[in-house]
């Protein structure tokens, strides 16, 4: 479960110019996942489209970005058998204080990416 290479030129780009718009609230959100006790696997599924995965956090149209950022839990990806290697996943599950987990969902690319957050100043 690395970042795939066939992303870096076709998504990266885009999916890190919104990144940075919304990173900070993602970084809170994940926070507040994990000191809360709902999961030490946060997720953020993001796509152009609505989606059924998670609740939604940030819409497309509420800081004008090109993708809509959902967030949800490991669980919910075992419960949809979309991870089915519990163990393999956790193993390659990058601290979430340093790094984001998106789950992207496009027409010609669904996959996990790690971004890591930027250093704050």
């Amino acid at each position: 479960m690395q970042n795939d290479p066939e992303l870096n030129g076709k998504y990266l780009g885009i999916i890190t110019k919104d990144f940075v718009v919304v990173a900070d609230t993602l970084k809170e959100a994940a926070y507040q996942v994990k000191k809360r006790g709902f999961s030490d696997y946060p997720i953020f599924p993001i796509s152009r489209l609505d989606m059924p995965f998670g609740q939604k956090l940030i819409g497309r149209d509420e800081l004008a970005t090109e993708w809509n950022f959902h967030i949800t839990y490991i669980d919910e990806f075992v419960q949809r058998e979309i991870v089915t290697d519990l163990e393999a996943f956790k193993q390659a599950y990058k601290n979430p204080d340093e790094f984001c987990c998106l789950f992207v969902m496009d027409e010609d690319f669904t996959n996990f990416l790690f971004i890591p957050y930027p250093e704050e100043e």
